[in-house]
């Protein structure tokens, strides 16, 4: 299961409390003051991973803190700052902190953020001698660590999207052209979460199959409009046993321009699978009723050898 989000709790490292120490020497009868500084909390980082399950960890940790400051020391030694933490995340995924609405995005592998910074360790007693004062029992306690709830949310960074109603043929052709081992069925909603699968370095998605109101959330909604945002350009999937292959496509264009009108000026092509269910001469007559939707239109069929090579190779020229 495609975890693409989750909540989680986190906090950087909390500084360590100074030190109340007296120098006990027998050359210094009367030493003064020694005691060190805490040490600085660790931060805490989050780290972008091309792996896309990466998200699914958090499905059972739900916190994570840095290390802890230790304290200081005597003869002003400064106590040993805690541990970096860091956790990794898919290529993708927008992080928002629930309570001061900060935003951050992982857009590239290896990419490296500081969500939250340690505490900064608290003052030894040796800070607090004055003429006045020889023997100060005075200490600062270390800062707190930066503690944030976090709302992670993964949207898909593809480079072809396979869009369309439910059952059109879209995991089946993504099974063909990535041996992608998608699970296929004759039911709606087969896919419940988007599949990826590589083409000759090109990432092609199968995106869950939409209803009109998808973008009020109705059959699989929001949650995978969401990610056709990413991709960069769309294959708008139809079946050859359509009766109405233009209100199919209508369908789809009005969901996606309810949720976001950008989308409906990226780059398309129009895909009219399984093929090989109807006659050539209906096929014919389907790509000629959708000619007035002014898009590149090409037919394809899982039997068919020579049009997936033909779609192949379109797509590698997009």
């Amino acid at each position: 299961m495609l975890v693409d989000e989750v909540e989680i709790k986190i906090r950087a490292g909390n500084g360590g409390d100074g030190k109340v120490n007296f120098l006990h020497a027998k050359y210094v009868p009367k030493g003064g003051p020694d005691g060190g500084d805490g040490g600085t909390g660790g931060d805490f980082y989050v780290l972008g991973v091309s792996d896309l399950s990466a998200l699914s960890r958090f499905r059972y940790q739900k916190e994570f803190s840095a290390g802890d400051g230790k304290p200081g020391g005597p003869d002003r030694k400064t106590g040993v700052s805690g541990g970096d933490e860091e956790i990794k995340i898919p290529i993708g995924t927008v992080i928002t902190d629930r309570e001061s609405s900060e935003v951050w995005e992982i857009t590239k592998a290896g990419e490296r953020i500081q969500i939250a910074k340690g505490g900064k360790g608290g003052k030894g007693n040796w800070h607090y001698k004055s003429a006045t004062h020889q023997t100060p029992l005075e200490f600062e306690e270390g800062k707190p660590g930066k503690a944030r709830t976090l709302y992670l949310e993964l949207r898909l960074i593809a480079d072809i999207g396979l869009i369309g109603l439910p059952s059109v043929g879209k995991s089946s052709l993504l099974n063909e052209l990535t041996k992608a081992n998608v699970k296929v069925a004759p039911y709606n909603f087969t896919t419940l979460e988007p599949n990826l699968g590589i083409m000759d370095g090109l990432i092609i998605a199968d995106l869950p199959g939409l209803i009109e109101g998808a973008h009020e959330g109705k059959g699989l909604g929001i949650k995978f409009l969401k990610h056709i945002k990413r991709t960069k350009v769309l294959v708008h999937c139809i079946s050859a046993d359509s009766e109405n292959p233009v209100k199919d496509y209508e369908t789809i264009r009005r969901e996606l321009g309810e949720y976001d009108k950008e989308l409906l000026s990226r780059p398309e092509m129009v895909l009219i699978t399984k093929s090989d269910l109807v006659s050539e001469k209906e096929i014919k007559l389907k790509i000629k009723n959708l000619e007035m939707i002014k898009r590149d239109i090409l037919t394809v069929s899982i039997h068919d050898y020579d049009s997936l090579e033909k779609l192949k190779k379109r797509l590698l020229n997009c």
